[in-house]
């Protein structure tokens, strides 16, 4: 179906799509799963796609002590902390920001990034440039549906409010 057909017909039902996005593309991802130790298998999961634009991924790997608790991820000389022992309450907005630091810094030295989709357990991320993201932005008129970077700073960690 193409994508000004799909609008109208959202736009009844009331549901926000852009104009230019291909939600078939979006790669759903979870940030509650991805900070509860889900976040390198999460990673190995959009490798396939990662690969179309860098030609040798770099390797995550996880540090988990069941007993502290603590939980964090390494790349590329990076350290993520996602949580410890008693700091639990912003891990699902590090973990986010931890998954797409580690992707969009490989991505580098490529026209593209990968842009966040929504948050939480709707958490969803997209290879987009950022002509499309912008582009799709304009389109969306609400600020929450738009792509966005994910940051470290509380309490958003970059998406749009």
């Amino acid at each position: 179906m193409r994508a000004g057909i799909l609008i109208a017909l959202t736009a009844v039902a009331g549901v926000a799509v852009a104009a230019d996005l291909n939600y078939d593309e979006l790669i759903p991802l979870d940030a509650e799963a991805l900070a509860e130790t889900g976040l390198k298998p999460a990673y190995e999961e959009l490798l396939p796609r990662l690969k179309k634009y860098v030609a040798s991924p770099a390797a995550v790997s996880e540090r988990i002590d069941s007993d502290a608790p603590s939980y964090a991820v390494s790349c590329l000389g990076t350290e993520y902390p996602i949580y410890a022992k008693g700091d639990q309450d912003e891990s699902w907005g590090r973990a986010t920001f931890a998954l797409f630091d580690i992707v969009n810094r490989q991505l580098a030295k490529t026209p593209y990034r990968f842009f966040a989709i929504n948050g939480g357990n709707d958490l969803g991320g997209m290879f987009l440039t950022p002509a499309q993201a912008e582009a799709a932005k304009k389109s969306l008129p609400r600020k929450q549906d738009w792509p966005y970077l994910p940051t470290a700073n509380k309490p958003w960690y970059g998406q749009y409010h």
